[in-house]
């Protein structure tokens, strides 16, 4: 099989192939590996490439195959990690100065999931400074570029995983998601990214959104996503908020239909400001529920905007997370990230303790809207792909919004409900940039939400679709 070929195959498809001696382990890692070389200095999706460890994961991967021995899901398959988590004698800076020689004697327990179920760990992926941003650049090495314009930006904090993914550098990514940070990058990269229930994959250790952040995968294909959070949905003592094990199998749970569900479509939540082209591509293409049996409504969820609720988690966490380390190492932080710092340290505890009860009244009325519907359908993000060195976009249709997060105002709501959400990507501008839909479920149910994104998927492919580069 040719090395381009095996770069666009999806994991699935992968590891049945090494499973079957179709193709090695070796070969793969290879082939990914120099797609990697070849794109990544124009990308810069990657921060560290793991040329050497891989290749000899990749050689115990085919030993194993040799010896007939016990092969895990993802045997022999690629996956990146995002920077912002701890790898086991690999560098993780965080994207910052602070921790660019920091070498992690433990892996996380996400990784440590990921090593057991075979995937080989090829990289480590670019991330904003400690993740404070929705587009992917950092002090210590630069911006990451959109595959489909190198010009724009892949959006953020997963942004290296997104651009991977997306330009065929390797078929799984781990992304961790605060705000949106999984799901803005996956529809600004036209792949598919979930952010599953808070607790679904342990988080450790925490950082500046506890209470806020979960892990997924991002990944070409629903199906490759299901199989990856098999494999990452466990419980862990780190994390005091991980999940029970419940003995559910994501993929085969993929083969249900959707026929009958109740799917609420909130073109802008009642307070949001959206592009036109954003609002007329997402508003085409949720028809594809109404295709596949479901009762669609569209619908104002009466939402009052939870900005300041959030805002206030995500300044403090932040203030709090960093602001020691402003005396040493702050001409060395991201001029954005200080004034971030600075903000946060403006709170004061009653703040704090009003958005904790005011996060509660939000999430009392999300759930009385939930009683009547299993999922809501919403853009992902308000915006296409916008200009690289960005921090954001102040100015949607004519109006003004808040700056940092009020291009992102169907994302970070789901992060202070916990409930699952996910983006599929639904069309393309006239500039051939992707525009991303975002499906919530009901609190807990992953399941119905990977349901809806296959069956999604299964009428309006995407996984053809390449940027040319």
């Amino acid at each position: 099989m040719a090395a381009e070929e095996l770069c666009y195959l999806s994991a699935i498809d992968l590891a049945e192939a090494i499973r079957t001696r179709k193709v090695s382990p070796v070969e793969v890692v290879d082939a990914v590996l120099d797609r990697i070389d070849r794109l990544n200095p124009r990308l810069n999706a990657y921060c560290t490439i793991l040329h050497e460890p891989a290749r000899e994961q990749a050689k115990a991967a085919e030993a194993a195959l040799m010896k007939q021995e016990d092969l895990g899901p993802l045997h022999g398959v690629p996956v990146s990690i995002k920077d912002l988590t701890l790898t086991r004698g690999v560098r993780t800076t965080r994207g910052s100065k602070i921790y660019e020689h920091f070498i992690p004697d433990e892996d996380a327990p996400v990784v440590e999931s990921l090593k057991a179920a075979g995937a080989i760990i090829i990289g480590k992926t670019n991330t904003p400074e400690f993740g404070w941003k929705g587009v992917t650049d950092n002090p210590l090495f630069g911006a990451t570029r959109n595959p489909w314009n190198l010009d724009r930006t892949p959006g953020g904090s997963s942004g290296g995983a997104g651009a991977a993914v997306a330009a065929g550098l390797g078929p799984l990514a781990l992304g961790t998601d605060g705000g949106g940070s999984i799901r803005i990058p996956s529809s600004f990269c036209g792949i598919f990214g979930l952010k599953p229930s808070f607790g679904r994959v342990p988080q450790y250790p925490a950082g500046w959104g506890e209470g806020l952040s979960h892990a997924g995968p991002m990944t070409r294909t629903v199906r490759d996503a299901a199989l990856m959070l098999n494999v990452m949905a466990r419980p862990d003592d780190r994390d005091r908020f991980s999940l029970p094990a419940d003995g559910t199998d994501y993929l085969q749970a993929l083969d249900t239909g959707i026929e009958g569900l109740r799917v609420a479509w909130s073109v802008n939540l009642g307070y949001a400001v959206v592009d036109p082209e954003v609002e007329e591509i997402t508003s085409e293409a949720v028809n594809a529920f109404s295709e596949l049996g479901c009762q669609v409504e569209a619908v104002d969820p009466g939402f009052e905007s939870p900005e300041r609720i959030f805002s206030i988690f995500y300044l403090a966490g932040i203030a709090a997370l960093l602001w020691r380390a402003v005396e040493e190492w702050g001409p060395h932080l991201d001029p954005g990230l200080l004034e971030v710092i600075e903000e946060g340290k403006k709170l004061t505890a009653i703040d704090v303790m009003e958005a904790v009860f005011q996060r509660q009244a939000f999430w009392e009325t999300v759930r009385r809207f939930f009683l009547r519907y299993d999922l809501l359908v919403t853009p992902t993000v308000a915006v296409p792909p916008f200009a690289l060195g960005l921090n954001d976009v102040e100015i949607i249709a004519g109006q003004e919004v808040s700056p940092l997060i009020g291009w992102i105002p169907f994302t970070y709501p789901f992060n202070l409900t916990g409930q699952p959400a996910a983006n599929v990507p639904c069309g393309w501008t006239a500039d051939g940039l992707p525009v991303g839909l975002q499906i919530v479920g009901r609190r807990y149910a992953d399941v119905t939400v990977l349901r809806a994104a296959a069956a999604f998927e299964s009428v309006r492919p995407w996984a053809d679709k390449w940027p040319a580069l």
